[in-house]
């Protein structure tokens, strides 16, 4: 589309009457190349009708029409995270958080007390701990936890959700004994006696979960609402929830059609055999309930673990754990067939790799599998992308794969990941300017509730990486790309999302300071102050 043509469009016209809203006089970045800034911008039915200067917009304020005067505050499109878990972040609501404790004791400390208000028998369930954050950096064992919680089942997830511990109840409960065999591409963590210590590395935690009575349905319903109100208050409008089994997906589009699901859902389908089955036979659902909410043309599958647990593959030993090169999740030639079906079928494939032999997997799988079925347009991603061996950077560009990254996470696990690395591969540890340097984009996201839901914090983490290899950090741009246009491209939504211009979705957010000029001391103080999704307002900041 031409400038002119665009600008011509984005005119404002009063044929199809007032406008439901109107903001102006404000510092609107569109992320369209023919028209980056603008002064305001008016809705009408959920889509956006005009960009363009305040005194334009004037001609579709009518008498019912809501303006907002931004006061020369920035606007964005909405953000979008391009890898999290909404059915992961509503049960961290609903369970124990461990995130950010500082050892041991106080994780039991916590569970002690959730026990303490719970009747006896019931499961505790909780998340969030990270040994690399305690004193004492090793995987803690059951035997403190089961002394103090002896008579509630306890499962508490690691923060990346790769292990869990726990107690005794629990290992009782699932039938673990030292007898129990270690599941492919899992791994039972035991003392020197060969007795279970109560970690469950990668596979190995289906052991435990499997017998974790399911949540109640109306709890989960609330707890699934606070969630999308939790990504509304940081701006979020919209998210590839990786990893979504069936009967969620069901929720989810029960919520939507009930009009409680405010969110661009993009689903990226679990890889379970019979959900895969029943898709593979439906083919993609561009909008499953019919009201721009939820999308399915995904699938989110496995290659190895995570580096914080010791469980990505790598290509070479764990420099901190010798004789160890992590878990592999799959076979090359199992995603290469799943890759082959998900092309034939018109589905993304999205492969989680986090260690360098992870990668190589994947990009090996995709390289075959697209010259057995060719598509241009295929739009591949590896989620993560954590590692990478130098040769395999380019390997991207050339085969048209997107990493889909979480800048959070270089600044979680800069403390360590030379540790588990070394010096020399670490180089090539959250390579974002490797990778952009060769036109690859990279999606961005936060990989909630592994790290924070903060789309703030991940552009602070972007653009400044905390001090550490700050030569992989992004721009400032390409740091706001990462969370609009560059998801909505992800998702094959670009004509749709992640830009401000005519005909587009309503979804943008108005934020206190402008990500693109505020002094990096400042970003942790920028505050989204509105957030608007399909035309409406579902958050505004309190005035302080």
């Amino acid at each position: 589309m031409s400038a002119f043509l665009l600008l011509l469009l984005q005119a404002p016209s009063a044929a199809g009457g007032p406008a439901d809203l109107v903001l102006r006089n404000g510092m609107v970045h569109t992320m369209e190349a023919a028209q980056p800034r603008a002064q305001a911008l008016a809705v009408r039915g959920g889509r956006i009708v005009f960009v363009g200067s305040s005194a334009e917009a004037a001609a579709l304020v009518g008498e019912k029409t809501e303006i907002v005067d931004l006061r020369g505050r920035p606007l964005c499109p909405g953000f979008t995270d391009a890898h999290g878990h909404l059915g992961g972040l509503a049960a961290a609501l609903r369970n124990v958080d461990l995130v950010g404790t500082r050892s041991y004791a106080e994780v039991i400390e916590r569970v002690r007390a959730r026990a303490a208000a719970t009747p006896k028998g019931q499961w505790i369930l909780g998340r969030g701990w990270d040994q690399n954050d305690w004193e004492v950096k090793k995987f803690p064992v059951h035997a403190e936890l089961s002394a103090a919680v002896p008579d509630h089942p306890a499962l508490l997830t690691r923060i990346d959700g790769h292990a869990l511990l726990a107690n005794a109840r629990a290992m009782q409960a699932a039938g673990i004994t030292r007898a129990t065999v270690d599941p492919e591409g899992g791994r039972i963590l035991r003392d020197g006696a060969g007795e279970p210590t109560g970690v469950f590395v990668d596979a190995a935690e289906s052991l435990i979960a499997r017998v974790v009575p399911e949540a109640d349905a109306a709890a989960l319903r609330e707890s699934v609402r606070a969630a999308v109100a939790l990504l509304h208050e940081r701006g979020i409008t919209g998210l590839h929830d990786a990893g979504v089994s069936a009967a969620t997906l069901d929720l989810y589009a029960a919520m939507a059609r009930a009009g409680e699901l405010e969110l661009r859902e993009y689903v990226l389908l679990a890889d379970d055999p019979r959900t895969l089955e029943a898709w593979f036979r439906r083919g993609p659902a561009q909008d499953l309930t019919g009201d721009g909410r939820i999308r399915v043309r995904a699938i989110k599958a496995y290659a190895d673990g995570a580096l914080g647990s010791r469980g990505a593959a790598l290509l070479a030993d764990y420099a901190d754990d010798p004789g160890n090169r992590g878990l592999a999740q799959t076979s090359v030639e199992d995603l290469e067939g799943l890759a082959e079906r998900a092309l034939r079928g018109g589905f993304q494939l999205c492969t989680h790799a986090i260690g360098d032999a992870g990668n190589r997997m994947v990009l090996d799988a995709y390289a075959q599998a697209l010259r057995t079925v060719p598509v241009a347009d295929h739009r591949f991603r590896i989620e993560h992308a954590q590692v990478l061996a130098p040769e395999d950077i380019p390997r991207f560009a050339q085969l048209g794969v997107l990493p889909s990254m979480q800048a959070q996470h270089a600044v979680s696990d800069g403390p360590w990941a030379e540790a588990r690395l070394g010096p020399e591969r670490v180089q090539g540890a959250y390579a974002w300017r490797a990778l952009l340097d060769r036109g690859v984009i990279i999606p961005g996201g936060s990989d909630f509730p592994v790290e924070a839901v903060d789309p703030i914090a991940a552009f602070a983490a972007a653009v400044t990486r905390n001090g550490w290899h700050t030569e992989q950090c992004m721009t400032r741009e390409e740091a706001l790309a990462s969370l609009t246009i560059w998801p909505a491209y992800a998702a094959f939504q670009e004509d749709e999302l992640g830009s401000i211009r005519v005909g587009k979705r309503a979804d943008f957010v108005v934020l206190s300071e402008d990500l693109l000029n505020v002094p990096e001391t400042r970003l942790g103080a920028v505050r989204v102050e509105l957030t608007v999704f399909d035309g409406r307002v579902v958050h505004r900041l309190a005035a302080r």
